[in-house]
């Protein structure tokens, strides 16, 4: 871990804190709540309607600009969590429990605040509808969101509460924001990052929780569920195929290589309707020590899952963690502090990689805010200086992971909210969530067999741009997804490896298509395709690999055991010399890579790509340019399947020798088909549909 990390520092708005909003309706207005002139709103001005706040993912009453603008707008207020599988049903298994302890914590808080907080399970749309009847609501305030399914969500909720009788009107959905920055207006966000942190925009300071209205009604605020009963409630109605299907789910693709579960082309029915139930039913299984994770919580643990891999808890028990991961350099004789110092040491895979891997699932529930996270460290990087903040960084590398996690949150969040509000480009985006973090993709199409194009090393969905259409014309609907580290999606601080991104494609067909696909993939993700099939059979209809990585290697057996795989500092060094000049020749290598269609290598391509490489993280993908493992051949991790697959191989391929590697494939896979192009390293730049 380097001592010292150099970084920019913003600095707290000494202007009043601005609250964004706006209202989901059609068209939409934006408008803003001035918070200092609520502090000071005569009770005489409070609405006397009901207000409902929705919590999904802020569960905390810290920093929380929705709690705040309810208190301080109206007498009553209704706090409320919806038990939804749809949203569950996203979560792994201890986040399901970091889910049941943070409720836990926020009612308690609630009930510090002089209220309480009402639990529900089911529909979101239907539990609120049936709220509002009860208690006459003029008022529902949720966080607004950038994911698909959640966004759906809500839009599904305003189309119920348009139906609902009311004396007056329907209810006014109100949509809050926790502004890191004093953005104006996020058409007017720059589209690099470079160009952004240029802005030196000043932050905006975290809130202290509000005192809430007591509510006097005589309300049924129901109970909270225990382990078992999330469980039960999960499982809906079980069947081995929702079994079958979480199973793949949960495996782990380093294990079943080593063991060699490979070949598994045998797909049951069974394993083929849990897809198709997948959407409809979700499925998590909970295998729960409820006995070792009290005693953790009673033992003041930050980890109190049963697995401890994840700080958790409620907004002061996160804090604390927090608190013992700044200090690390400091040392401690407390127990509590002396585990998350242990945490942080086991996690650091790479440079503040821990800060990441310990306190994202927090972040990602909400349980803390990011901008409380910058505050805490900045307030912590003063004590250790005086007061002052050096221009030249960060005086410890666990501010320095806090600060630069939190940054780097913030802009991807930024810039997948600009995505959903501003229409720009061929394709609409959508954002899934992936252990926290958020990837961009499209679909097209409304009917026929599923299709999911995945792009290779460098680029980004749209690289796929002259085949989606023609392809969804064809009666396909077409998935295309910019993996994690590439294009919009998230550049998280974590190890990157060829595993990873099978893992992150298995969850997609999974989670967002919920069926078989035709997977297509060209250069490297032609390679994680590849793992995919070999390890995951039931995924796949068919293969299409396009160009793609990995090699063929006649009598390959057995996968050997795998070495630790942690950054080098020859590779630190040689990402760092990388991207300066691949930013300085992007246009020339880019078109010599497409020696046979050079006009693909257009100002849009190139742009994005450079656009990408300032974006925060950029250096950590780069890195793991120099730590790929392709050593499992691809004639072993296809094996098997080779009457579903179509090989395309552009023959004037500037990196490979095409030749030969169509002479191994025809030798080494029978019964596949091979496609010869006079086309280069992306020949669907020229066949699109062929």
């Amino acid at each position: 871990m380097s001592l010292l990390t150099f970084s920019r520092f913003l600095s707290f708005s000494s202007s009043p804190n601005f609250l964004s909003f706006h209202r989901r309706r059609l068209p939409r207005s934006l408008f803003r709540f001035s918070l200092a002139a609520s502090k000071g709103a005569e009770s005489s001005s409070l609405d006397d309607g009901v207000a409902v706040l929705w919590f999904k993912q802020d569960l905390r009453i810290d920093d929380h600009p929705g709690l705040v603008a309810a208190a301080s707008r109206h007498r009553t207020v209704i706090p409320l969590y919806v038990f939804d599988r749809r949203i569950l049903s996203r979560y792994s298994d201890e986040m399901l429990e970091l889910v049941l302890f943070a409720v836990e914590d926020l009612r308690e808080s609630l009930k510090d605040q002089g209220s309480n907080l009402m639990i529900r399970f089911g529909s979101a749309e239907n539990a609120i509808r049936e709220i509002v009847k009860e208690v006459k609501a003029t008022t529902i305030l949720a966080e607004e969101e950038v994911e698909h399914e959640l966004r759906k969500i809500i839009d599904t909720m305003q189309e119920a509460l348009a139906s609902v009788p009311l004396p007056e009107r329907s209810p006014e959905i109100v949509m809050w924001q926790t502004p890191f920055y004093d953005i104006k207006d996020l058409k007017d966000l720059p589209p690099s990052y470079h160009d952004f942190m240029k802005l030196q925009l000043p932050m905006t300071s975290p809130l202290g929780p509000p005192r809430l209205p007591p509510v006097d009604m005589g309300l049924d605020w129901g109970p909270l569920p225990s382990i078992a009963d999330l469980k039960q409630f999960m499982d809906g109605n079980p069947s081995k195929s929702k079994e079958d299907w979480t199973s793949i789910k949960e495996t782990v693709a380093e294990k079943m290589l080593l063991n060699g579960r490979v070949d598994q082309v045998e797909v049951s029915n069974t394993l083929i309707r849990g897809v198709e139930l997948m959407n409809s039913t979700g499925s998590n299984r909970i295998n729960l020590n409820h006995e070792q994770t009290q005693k953790k919580r009673l033992q003041k643990s930050a980890f109190v899952t049963s697995k401890g891999n994840l700080v958790g808890g409620g907004t002061n028990a996160v804090l604390n963690a927090l608190d013992a991961y700044l200090r690390y350099l400091e040392g401690t004789s407390r127990d509590d502090w002396q585990e998350v110092h242990e945490k942080l040491r086991e996690n650091e895979s790479r440079d503040g990689a821990s800060f990441g891997t310990l306190f994202g699932s927090a972040l990602s529930l909400g349980i803390i805010s990011r901008r409380t996270v910058y505050h805490e460290a900045i307030k912590y990087e003063k004590e250790r200086n005086a007061g002052f903040l050096s221009p030249f960084g960060y005086s410890a590398a666990t501010i320095a992971a806090a600060a630069d996690a939190v940054f780097s949150m913030e802009w991807y969040w930024l810039m997948a909210l600009k995505s959903q509000i501003n229409d720009e480009g061929p394709f609409s985006v959508r954002i899934w969530r992936w252990n926290g973090y958020l990837i961009q993709y499209t679909v097209v199409g409304h009917e026929g067999p599923a299709v999911l194009l995945v792009h290779g090393f460098g680029a980004f969905f749209e690289h796929y741009r002259d085949n989606i259409h023609p392809i969804a014309d064809r009666g396909k609907r077409v998935w295309a997804i910019s993996l994690l580290g590439f294009g919009k999606s998230e550049k998280p601080n974590v190890f990157y490896s060829e595993l990873m991104w099978a893992e992150l494609l298995r969850d997609f067909i999974i989670q967002v298509v919920g069926e078989p696909v035709h997977l297509v993939g060209n250069s490297i993700g032609g390679y994680f395709v590849a793992i995919i099939v070999g390890l995951w059979p039931a995924l796949a209809k068919s293969v299409v690999l396009i160009n793609s990585a990995g090699n063929v290697i006649p009598g390959y057996a057995s996968v050997p055991s795998p070495k630790e795989r942690r950054t080098s500092g020859a590779a630190w060094l040689g990402a760092r010399l990388l991207l300066p000049f691949l930013r300085l020749r992007l246009p020339s290598i880019v078109k010599n890579c497409y020696p046979t269609k050079m006009a693909r290598a257009d100002d849009r391509l190139l742009n994005e790509m450079l656009r990408s490489s300032y974006d925060p993280g950029a250096l950590v993908l780069l890195e793991s340019i120099f730590s790929f493992d392709l050593s499992i051949p691809l004639n072993y991790l296809l094996k098997g399947f080779n009457e579903r697959i179509l090989i395309i191989q552009g023959m004037k391929d500037p990196i490979s020798d095409s030749q030969s590697r169509v002479a191994m494939l025809r030798e080494h896979f029978a019964g596949i088909v091979i496609k010869e192009l006079n086309a280069d390293i992306a020949p669907m730049t020229s066949c699109q549909t062929k």
